[in-house]
This record gives C-alpha cells, sequence and structure tokens, in this order.
C-alpha cells in the first residue's frame, strides 16, 4: 500500500484531465487527512474527487438540515465515517437497559440518515463498519451478555450490513476487515487522538482512501471482470512437464494446500461471476490433463472460460483471451509468479493488472486477498452463470471459421430474442449493465437498482430490456434501452447499453427495430440519440450514423413514420 507521505505528493498533480465525483465527507472525529487521503488517492486512480469537508462533528446538522452546505454542494457520494472511539463514548452513557439494545439503537440512527439523504439527494451513501474495541469491562465473558460494548458493537456492525442490503444506494466501507488483517494498534493512534480527535493512524489513512476509491470506481464502471491464471508454480507447486500429473504440488498435504487454497479462492471468484481463464507456456493437451484427472484440483474444465496453453509469448496469448472475452484489458488480472513473464506482459499490454507475487508461495493467497482486486458493487445469480456464457461464445468463434460467410453463420445460430418492458426480475441486471458496461455504452449514465425502479414507473419513460439465446446457450440479459418522452411527438435515447458478447451478431439491428415499433405504437413520430464520447465507448462512436439515424447537431434523429426495418437475422421470441 502507498504511504500516506506518498500520497500527500498527488495533491500537487494536475487532475484536470479525469473524470470529476463531488464527496461529500461527514465525520464524527477529525478528517482533514482523511480528506487530503481520499483526494490524493483519487489521482492513482484517474479521478477527481471534488471534497466537501463538513465541520468537526457536524453530521447530524449537515444531514437534517436541509439548508446545510451538504445539500448546496449536491454531492454524487456522501462517505459517513463514524468512529468506534465515539461509539464507545455514547455507549458508556446509556443506562444498563439502553446498553442492552444499543446497536439497535444505531441501526435506527443509521437508517434515518440515510432516508433523508435518499429523499432530499440522489447521492450514494457510503457508511463504514466499526473496528472493534475490546473494553475490557466483561472479559471473555462480553460474548455472552448483551450488556457488552464488544457483544453491542458486533452486532452494529452485522444490522449495518443487513441494511446495506435493502438500502440499494447504500454502501459499506468495511473498516472492521481492514482492521482484522492489519491490527487495531496499526489503525488506532493514540496520540493522534489525544492531541487532534483523530482516530485513524496515518498508516491506516492510504487503506480507507484505497477502500473508498475502490467502492466508488465499482459503482460508476471501472472494475476487474477477468482472473488470468498462469500454471506452473501459480496454480500448481512444480512443472507439470517435467514433474508430470503425479508430481505436481496440489491437495491439503505440505506446500500442495497453498495451490488447492489458491484455487479456492479463485472458483469462489468464478461463482460470484468474475471470468477465470488460463494462459501458459505448455503444450496444451499436458496442461489440461490435471483439470480433468487429478483428484485433489479444485478448479476444472468447467470453471475455465478460455484456456490457452501453448509456446507462443504470454502477450499475444493475453491478446487472444482479450479478443474472445471483448472486456478491456484493464479489466483483466494477470498471475504469474515468474517475474519476467509478469514485466513483459506489464510492457506489452500497460492497462492490465499484473500482482507483484511474493517470492514464498505460502503468501500468495494472503497477498492477492490485501489487494482487494474485484471489489464489486452489485451480484446477481446471472453472474455465476458467465463462465458458462463465455465458454459458449468460444465455440461459437470456432463455428464461425466453417462459414464462408457471416450472414450463413449467423442464420445458422437460431437466434431469439426476448423483449420487454424492466420488472422486479431484470431490475439487477438492468441496474448492473448501467454500471458495469462501458464499451457498447452510448451515454455512460450509471443507474443504481433504486433508480431503475423509479424510472420503471415513471410515466415520462419507456424502458426495453432484450435477452439473446441461440443454439448453442443463452446469453441472458445483453441489453437495455431507456427512453425519455421529450415531447409528445420525440423518444430520446436516454441510454442504449449492450453486452460487447453480443457485437456482430445484428444486435443492434434488431434492437432499433424495437425502439421504432415501440415509438409508432405510442404515436411518437421520431426518436433522437445522442452519443456522449468517454475513453472507453469509442467503438460505438458512428453507431447512428451506421444505423442510418440523420445528423442534427450534436443529437441524432431517426423517424418513426416510413422506417425501413434493418435487416437481422434475431427473432422476437414469443413467449
Amino acid at each position: 500500500m502507498i504511504s500516506f507521505n506518498e500520497l500527500k505528493r498527488n495533491l500537487k498533480k494536475d487532475f484536470s484531465g479525469f473524470k470529476k465525483i463531488k464527496v461529500a465527507l461527514l465525520s464524527d472525529n477529525a478528517s482533514q487527512l482523511l480528506n487530503n487521503a481520499i483526494k490524493a488517492y483519487g489521482y492513482e486512480a484517474q479521478l477527481h474527487f471534488e471534497i466537501y469537508e463538513a465541520d468537526y462533528n457536524q453530521i447530524d446538522l449537515q444531514i437534517f438540515d436541509p439548508s446545510s452546505e451538504l445539500y448546496t454542494f449536491k454531492p454524487d457520494f456522501i462517505f459517513i465515517n463514524r468512529s468506534t472511539e465515539k461509539l464507545l463514548k455514547e455507549f458508556y452513557k446509556k443506562n444498563k437497559h439502553e446498553q442492552g439494545i444499543f446497536a439497535d439503537h444505531i441501526l435506527q440512527v443509521t437508517q434515518k440518515y440515510y432516508d433523508v439523504l435518499a429523499s432530499r439527494l440522489k447521492a450514494k451513501v457510503i457508511i463504514n463498519t466499526y473496528p472493534e474495541i475490546n473494553d475490557s469491562v466483561f472479559g471473555n465473558f462480553a460474548a455472552k451478555t448483551q450488556s457488552s460494548f464488544v457483544y453491542q458493537q458486533r452486532k452494529t456492525n452485522i444490522l449495518l450490513m443487513d441494511l446495506s442490503q435493502k438500502a440499494k444506494d447504500l454502501f459499506v466501507c468495511d473498516l472492521a476487515s481492514l482492521q482484522s488483517e492489519l491490527g487495531y494498534r496499526f489503525v488506532f493512534d493514540s496520540k493522534m487522538y489525544v492531541n487532534a480527535d483523530m482516530v485513524y493512524s496515518l498508516e491506516f489513512l492510504p487503506y480507507i482512501a484505497s477502500n473508498i476509491t475502490s467502492i466508488i470506481q465499482s459503482i460508476t464502471g471501472t472494475f476487474k471482470k477477468c482472473l488470468i491464471l498462469d500454471l506452473d508454480n501459480t496454480t500448481w507447486g512444480g512443472i507439470i512437464g517435467d514433474d508430470g500429473m503425479e508430481g505436481i504440488q496440489v491437495g491439503y498435504l505440505g506446500l500442495g494446500k497453498v495451490f488447492t487454497e489458491l484455487q479456492l479462492w479463485a472458483k469462489q471468484l468464478k461463482q460470484r461471476g468474475i471470468i477465470i481463464a488460463v494462459c501458459s507456456k505448455n503444450t496444451e493437451e499436458i496442461a489440461k490433463e490435471p483439470f480433468l484427472s487429478h483428484p485433489d484440483m479444485v478448479l476444472r474444465m468447467d470453471d475455465i472460460a478460455v484456456f490457452v496453453a501453448n509456446w507462443e509469448t504470454k502477450v499475444d496469448n493475453i491478446r487472444y483471451i482479450q479478443s474472445i472475452l471483448n472486456i478491456g484489458f484493464d479489466s483483466m488480472v494477470f498471475v504469474d509468479d515468474n517475474p519476467f513473464e509478469r514485466e513483459m506482459v506489464k510492457a506489452g499490454i500497460p492497462d492490465i493488472t499484473v500482482p507483484e507475487l511474493p517470492e514464498d508461495p505460502a503468501e500468495y493467497l494472503l497477498y492477492l486477498r490485501s489487494l482487494n482486486l474485484f471489489e464489486t458493487a452489485s451480484f446477481t445469480e446471472e453472474d455465476e452463470q458467465r463462465t458458462k456464457q463465455y465458454q459458449e461464445e468460444a465455440q461459437r468463434n470456432i463455428l464461425l471459421q466453417s462459414f464462408d460467410s457471416e450472414d450463413d453463420f449467423l442464420k445458422n445460430l437460431g437466434m431469439l430474442s426476448d423483449v420487454k418492458a424492466f420488472d422486479t426480475f431484470t431490475t439487477p441486471r438492468v441496474a448492473q449493465l448501467t454500471q458495469r458496461s462501458n464499451q457498447f455504452n452510448l451515454r455512460t449514465i450509471r443507474y443504481t437498482e433504486e433508480d431503475i425502479k423509479r424510472l420503471s414507473t415513471d410515466k415520462d419513460y419507456y424502458t426495453l430490456s432484450l435477452s439473446l439465446a441461440d443454439r448453442f446457450g443463452d446469453h441472458g440479459l445483453i441489453g437495455i434501452i431507456i427512453l425519455k418522452k421529450e415531447n409528445d411527438t420525440t423518444l430520446f435515447i436516454d441510454s442504449w447499453i449492450m453486452s460487447c458478447r453480443v457485437l456482430k451478431r445484428g444486435m443492434e439491428n434488431f434492437t432499433l427495430n424495437m425502439i421504432v415499433a415501440l415509438a409508432a405504437e405510442n404515436g411518437f413520430k421520431k426518436v433522437v440519440g445522442e452519443y456522449i464520447p468517454t475513453k472507453k465507448n469509442g467503438i460505438v462512436k458512428d453507431h447512428y450514423a451506421d444505423l442510418g439515424f440523420t445528423a442534427e447537431g450534436d443529437k441524432w434523429v431517426v423517424e418513426a413514420d416510413g422506417y425501413k426495418k434493418r435487416e437481422t437475422f434475431i427473432e422476437k421470441s414469443k413467449s
């Protein structure tokens, strides 16, 4: 982790080219240095955090006074930082009965904060869990009585996490988890607390800033989607080509435990929706053998979306993997034990993340966990199917090679699309697409589940969700359209987002046909689109021109009257 002194140097650097995000910091303890750490860490993520720091210990005043500076500032994110030290003081002031229900009281206060903020602002709210203090009043008996601070504090953290599951615009910066990794003496600085009423040590501030930045990035669409694993001495111990399948180290004996637990971690990431790929310098048949036959392997071929083992450079092979997955290199993490290979990949693909693994394999997993590489702001059941979907995509790419023309290939796929308005079942995935999609995203407007729920019932909006299936399998929900009524004759395309998995399938033509049909059915004469360029959505800069829209200033227009359906080999599902 970068040190606080190193972070401070970032404050003198030029943030002007970075995306600006407004963050409000409300804290019950001195927060000037935390403010500096968060702003400075933004530079590491190429984000310009414009921060409003409320006066010391003014959380209630800022939230409950509608004329406060908080509401004038109109932040995108609000970080409410409450400390365990202040929590302990408040607990001691309560009588015995109140101490027994203290966690419920803190929950009610936090719920009220969120409710008021949600009613007045569209900002996302970030709260923190409380790093643990053992006040030693009850000793180990603290776990057996609700009257202890230890019990109430732990219960508070659980209740806050439960609350965040219900409140979709409420997110948790898990300081308690960081403390469990780093230790309370690292987190808390008694001298700083006594002299400046600042509860966090200087060494801990970059960790808080890093976590806050990761949460904001995940909500605004910047996060890791793919883990690429080397094999020899990374996924298992030893070299499969030399040692044979029986000689590699994997299992729960000796050093094999290290690699088995790393595989378990990768398997859990896969089940959460992270794509797992393999990139190895090996003979493919030999490299696959453990995945197929070794009894102690946790990862199996079904867990691997793209498997590449040959004697080409890893830079070339990762580029091939990227061409299959069709995601940005900055969404990928490459894990390899070999320093030479790591440097080659970093030099050849600067955007990819390549962790510097420790020399001792026993330290691999602890180190990887500490990096928090796979932060997310959402999780849906469809995420669990992602590996299967990419395996099916690899099969489609193989089939494509056997056809003389792309049209013949598309006809052969037998594609069907289910088209409907957003509903309670699709809302989580719709919100996730707005947050995660960067390339095929015409305006890059981010929405949470609460936002999508509001839009779905707003009479000034029309919505379409589109899924796609073919003879190889189901892509799931891959496209969303949000249309806003501008006037009685015009619909504006607020959002047109599609998964890059379905590019070159004719889905753009099919979607436009659905948009114009909806417009005509509801009496609108024309549909207006807009392209707002970002660093990542250049692939759609000619989208409207290619679809036959007419340029009018910085907007694009297609007339519903006389519209000729565009050719597509996708049929609308009758279900």
